[in-house]
């Protein structure tokens, strides 16, 4: 008998859990807490992944005030980062400390999950990396972008922040004017040229996209505006690859969603909505479909 459900959103960053009691006739669920821990993304290990993911489960439990039962009356929906790499997520899956039932996904999908209620529609989630991603209505999924930093992630914080130290390193040789903008840039990155050397050394994907609130903040500047215009060009490329004719409901999620919704051609800007939820909302969604499917093939 399974009484509760469990979707868990996991990253580089952090862990958050939603908890849900099960409705006996698989028609309803009722939320009842949130938790969080610490980061859960596979490429970190599988072992931490699975200690921040419980970490989280017992904050939850916690503050719903129940006592945790054992797994085996428990159902997990999760979306963690790393799931691509499909020997990380079998290890991840075999882990399973008891489970009732256990579905992984990226955490892109339970994004989509989350954005339309489960429902068909597309995601570009922009955050510290991008992607695109969307449920057509024959249960068919389709994925664009998320190839990774640098060679990908357009228009994300990374790929922005890139940019960003792309006109510094201009303005400094002397190739382009300086600004208010390129101060902000070139402070950040330690004022003067062997200090940025020495921060491109050491930088990845996050410090990259530490700059990107500069851009935002300086987007009067000629430079600033331009590299925030390409973004919303690049984002308007991963909308119409996901869905050409425009058909799907289309939601801007991520750190960055809401910040670049200025910068999308208008057509795009129109259309485009707030998520519905989140990712762990998402993979609390996508448990309870699979839960609700089962019991169904079981009965026919």
């Amino acid at each position: 008998m399974i009484d509760y459900l469990i979707g868990v959103d996991g990253g580089g960053t952090g862990t958050r859990v939603r908890l849900a009691a099960a409705a006996p006739d698989r028609t309803a669920m009722t939320e009842l807490a949130q938790g969080s821990g610490g980061p859960s993304g596979l490429g970190l290990g599988i072992a931490l992944a699975w200690a921040s993911i419980e970490d989280a489960i017992d904050q939850a439990f916690a503050r719903a005030g129940i006592e945790r039962p054992n797994e085996e009356r428990m159902a997990i929906g999760l979306g963690l980062a790393g799931v691509h790499n499909k020997l990380w997520a079998q290890e991840f899956t075999a882990a399973n400390p008891g489970y009732a039932a256990l579905v992984l996904e990226t955490d892109a999908f339970t994004t989509l999950m989350g954005a339309h209620g489960g429902k068909p529609g597309a995601i570009v989630a922009i955050g510290t990396g991008s992607v695109g991603e969307a449920l057509l209505p024959d249960d068919s999924r389709r994925e664009v972008g998320g190839w990774g930093f640098p060679a990908g992630d357009e228009a994300s914080g990374a790929w922005i922040g890139l940019r960003a130290i792309g006109h510094i390193e201009r303005v400094l040789d002397g190739r382009r004017p300086g600004s208010a903008f390129a101060d902000a840039v070139i402070a950040a990155c330690g004022g003067r040229r062997d200090a940025i050397q020495a921060w491109l050394g050491q930088a990845n994907q996050t410090a990259y996209a530490g700059l990107a609130p500069l851009v935002l903040r300086h987007a009067g500047d000629a430079a600033a505006r331009a590299i925030l215009e390409e973004a919303g060009r690049d984002i308007a490329d991963i909308a119409h690859a996901l869905d050409p004719e425009g058909s799907l409901p289309l939601a801007l999620c991520g750190g960055l969603g809401a910040a670049l919704r200025p910068w999308l051609p208008a057509a795009l800007a129109a259309r485009a909505s707030a998520p519905q939820g989140d990712s762990a909302s998402g993979a609390l969604c996508m448990i309870e479909l699979y839960l609700t499917r089962h019991s169904a093939q079981h009965s026919a």
